[in-house]
């Protein structure tokens, strides 16, 4: 039975996972990335991650935060939250480490790659799928294959202007996106100036299903402001499904609903249909889809 790695790398953990040719899990290993001692430091973690699994492995793949150039196995640009990441030869160097062939895609992308091979996605032939955490990435699948775009930047849903987020300033430098109001931090930050600081989005979401009004406008708003977004991207690109994941989509029907309600009232008439779902595979998503890029290798 040959057996493959699939690699998540993010910016605060990298986890790695043993898999066989049905999408078992067999092994994982999670470990904190070290992103303050640079590039090298963070590859030596995933070579770390990967022998510490136990298992020979025929291929490994990766989804790494960051834009990526599959083709070359390269990362293109990247934020600071991996510094000094942008550039990196990440195929080449996991290669020489490990001896075995490796593929390389973005984290959300191997996500997306996740959920078709094992997950909500599985049997959709055009899915898009958007991971609400940090930040806000999405993939979108066309028969099966990750739609990169000409430079590789494609997926970036959380750049997409929105109302409720004029003149905020965003992390790209830009302002006015969706990020800037949708993201797990923004709704931390808008409960934090309502009520004061709290330790997670988990507390806020908890709250907000207690009744705390302040709670539920927060993340009403953010939901809202993300649905309007995902209703104009569908207008343009007309999937079948519309999955989203990460951490921000464990906060419940206070964030679901306004979710739903504003993205269906975006659709064009004919696209009303598009459902909206949560992707289903957690956190093991990004490792499942790496996963199956190291299977394309092998074949």
């Amino acid at each position: 039975m040959t057996l493959v790695a699939g690699i998540d790398i993010g910016g605060t953990k990298t986890a790695a996972g043993l898999v066989d040719p049905n999408g078992t899990l067999l092994a994982r290993h999670t470990l904190p990335t070290p992103a303050a001692d640079g590039p090298a430091a963070v590859v030596a973690a995933a070579v770390r991650a990967v022998r510490e699994l136990g298992g020979p492995v025929a291929a490994v793949g990766v989804g790494s935060a960051g834009v990526v150039d599959p083709a070359a196995g390269r990362i293109v640009s990247a934020t600071d939250a991996l510094p000094g990441w942008a550039g990196t030869e990440l195929r080449r160097d996991l290669e020489q480490a490990l001896g075995v062939p490796v593929s390389v895609d973005n984290d959300v992308h191997a996500h997306a790659l996740g959920e078709a091979w094992l997950g909500a996605a599985a049997g959709h032939r055009q899915v898009l799928l958007v991971a609400v955490g940090t930040g806000i990435g999405a993939s979108q699948l066309i028969d099966g294959r990750v739609h990169h775009g000409a430079r590789f930047v494609a997926g970036h849903a959380g750049h997409v202007p929105v109302p409720a987020a004029a003149g905020v300033a965003c992390t790209c430098g830009g302002s006015g996106h969706a990020e800037a109001v949708a993201s797990g931090p923004a709704l931390l930050a808008a409960y934090a100036r309502c009520e004061g600081p709290v330790s997670s989005l988990a507390e806020v979401s908890a709250r907000a299903a207690a009744g705390e009004e302040s709670a539920r406008r927060v993340l009403a708003r953010g939901a809202r402001a993300l649905g309007e977004a995902l209703g104009g991207i569908v207008n343009m690109t007309d999937p079948e499904l519309v999955l989203v994941g990460g951490g921000v989509s464990g906060c419940g029907p206070e964030w679901w609903d306004p979710l739903r309600k504003a993205f269906a009232a975006e659709l064009l008439p004919p696209l009303k249909g598009v459902a909206l779902r949560p992707a289903t595979l957690g956190g093991d998503a990004a490792v499942l889809g790496a996963a199956r890029l190291a299977r394309e290798v092998l074949r």
